[in-house]
């Protein structure tokens, strides 16, 4: 204790700005720039006698996005101890995430004696006594972030449905309208490959047979064309693989962009917290007619069209696809693609036929391919169903079963809905604090209460969820593989529940060995 009280404790400052604080006009608001809020931090660190570690900095990031560089950087150095205080000007700037709040200013910050602080809403855990106060400051950052969201996500869906491009760059083809936000223009460029593409196809030429021409004359793929002409942005202007592919051709072949037309919201966002996204049903996207002008020709977009109808490959008996997505090269780890010969399907790498030398190349029958999966997966089927499970003959009760299903989906359900009203409850007395009605002492003990009665629902629902679970995977995983012990054929439903993917090699020429390697789901 001595020792340290010798030396000067070492803070470390962080400053956040994000894109909708540039858009605020007062100075007392958490618009503050970057340069402001390193002013303040310092001058506070110099009148507690704080020596500045050093000074991370984040601009333009929200203050939900966890990949930030120098707040993932904070954190290691925090966790290897290299200073003794975290210094913010709000507690909003280090996270608006209630999650993150308990699980770093609450719960790894103490473990690695660090103190966190921020000056303009007073938080500092060396304060036993506002522990709660910071709590409450992270769910109100919480419904902030949601809010925000719910509001950027209406702006955006109206834009889109008036046609206007959203997005951090243009279709490979066109550009973005320096004079007009929201409206493309024809990339000349660019937007010459995109037609000789599709009069090459119009013109008999095959989606493999145009991809290994561009590669053949050296023209850059459309990602590698944007990275060259500087049109990514942020970690996406690092290189990344030249060629073009199959599905680069086939993607461009039907997309409507070309004829005009503005085509958005393909995938959609899981939540506000994840910058991940998920495909779209079709009938959800957005499509308006003549908001740009169009590369190609109706006359030419229509027989394209038609010709890829008259090629499409499906199945003999009639079994579209079913290994689409499932089948990897084993060399270049791309998916591979159907083709038809001598009244056979095939499936092949489409690297190996759109560059030389790109990739050794997989190949096989898709007879053989679904042969081989249904060894292997009858195999497996007779081994669970000789597991002691069936020797103890552990039998459901299905009549039974499903009564005691529906009774914890009511309880679950009815648990669920109470959360919900606490929550608003919660915010209700936020803001009848904020208006005077309720004083900070009685909102304190309310929230306190409906915080404790939320908490013990949820605990509820997590009870429910882990029993559900633990009484029905036993059963999920036998009828699963019961209903596909001895099967004579595959279907895509059934490769889509099972198979996460298939590695698929080249036949050795001296043993006549073809690797193929299945990952199951299960």
């Amino acid at each position: 204790m001595k020792e340290r009280a010798e030396t000067k404790l070492k803070a470390a400052i962080y400053c956040r700005l994000s894109e909708e604080d540039r858009n605020k006009i007062s100075e007392t608001e958490d618009s503050s720039s970057i340069r402001n809020q390193r002013a303040l931090l310092l001058q506070f660190a110099s009148d507690q006698d704080w020596e500045v570690y050093g000074i991370y900095s984040d601009d333009d990031y929200t203050g939900a996005d966890r990949e930030r560089p120098a707040f993932k950087q904070l954190l290691e150095d925090a966790q290897n101890r290299r200073f003794d205080i975290v210094l913010c000007k709000t507690q909003s700037r280090f996270t608006r995430e209630l999650e993150l709040v308990e699980k770093y200013i609450h719960g790894y910050f103490p473990l690695w004696g660090i103190r966190f602080v921020s000056v303009v809403d007073h938080a500092d855990t060396e304060n036993r006594g506002n522990k709660k106060s910071r709590q409450i400051n992270g769910l109100v950052n919480e419904w902030y972030l949601e809010d925000l969201s719910e509001n950027i996500k209406s702006v955006l869906t109206d834009r889109r449905k008036k046609g206007y491009h959203i997005g951090s760059s243009a279709l490979y083809g066109y550009r973005k309208d320096p004079q007009e936000k929201g409206h493309l223009l024809i990339d000349r460029e660019a937007a010459e490959v995109v037609r000789e593409v599709f009069l090459l196809y119009s013109k008999g030429y095959g989606k493999t047979a145009i991809a290994r021409m561009l590669n053949e004359r050296g023209i850059p793929n459309p990602t590698e064309y944007k990275r060259l002409h500087g049109l990514r942005s942020g970690e996406e202007k690092k290189p990344c693989g030249t060629l073009w592919k199959y599905y680069n051709i086939s993607d461009m072949l039907e997309n409507e962009m070309y004829i005009g037309n503005m085509v958005q919201g393909k995938y959609g966002s899981i939540s506000y917290k994840t910058k991940k996204n998920r495909p779209r049903p079709r009938e959800q996207w957005y499509r308006v007619e003549g908001t740009h002008e169009p590369i190609i020709e109706r006359e030419l977009w229509e027989r394209v069209q038609s010709l890829k109808k008259k090629r499409a490959k499906p199945f003999a008996d009639g079994r579209v696809g079913v290994f689409t997505g499932k089948a990897r090269c084993m060399y270049c780890g791309y998916s591979m693609r159907s083709s038809k010969s001598h009244g056979k399907h095939y499936l092949q790498c489409p690297i190996r036929y759109t560059a030389k030398d790109a990739c050794i190349g997989s190949f096989i029958s898709a007879e053989k391919l679904e042969m081989a999966v249904l060894n292997e997966l009858n195999a497996l089927c007779e081994r669970f169903l000789e597991h002691d499970l069936r020797s103890k003959n552990q039998v459901f009760d299905i009549g039974n079963e499903h009564y005691l299903e529906e009774m914890t989906k009511r309880e679950k359900e009815a648990c669920e809905k109470r959360i919900k009203e606490y929550t608003t409850a919660m915010s209700q007395l936020y803001l009848d604090k904020t208006k005077g009605i309720l004083l900070e002492t009685d909102y304190l003990s309310f929230y306190r209460t409906f915080l404790e009665k939320r908490s013990r629902e949820e605990r509820r629902v997590h009870e429910l969820e882990i029993k559900n679970k633990s009484d029905c995977v036993i059963r999920e995983e036998a009828e699963k593989m019961e209903e596909s012990v001895y099967l004579r054929h595959l279907d895509r439903e059934m490769t889509e529940q099972l198979i996460e993917f298939i590695r698929i090699g080249k036949k050795n020429p001296e043993t006549k060995e073809l690797p193929i390697e299945i990952y199951w789901k299960f």
